[in-house]
């Protein structure tokens, strides 16, 4: 699976979650469109639609922007 298709993917998590279609490089935590419980909810979905799991204490890093999080699920899935 290539990192477009993963972020295609993670999108549609992220967007059925926040209900806003969100763009690779907008800010997700620093533009408030994803705040402390729907980050939560967040991580739970990727760790069901891709089998990785985002550790709590990194949540803020990984959930930056639709890009990062792509990285983060690429680099996860490769480990």
């Amino acid at each position: 699976m290539s990192i477009n298709d993963i972020e295609t993917q993670a999108a549609a998590v992220i967007e059925k979650i926040i209900m806003t279609p969100v763009e690779p490089d907008t800010l997700l935590i620093d533009s408030g469109l994803i705040d402390s419980l729907s980050a939560v909810d967040v991580a739970l979905a990727v760790e069901r639609e891709f089998g990785v799991k985002i550790p709590p204490s990194e949540i803020d890093v990984h959930l930056q922007s639709l890009h990062t999080l792509a990285q983060f699920i690429d680099a996860q899935r490769v480990a």
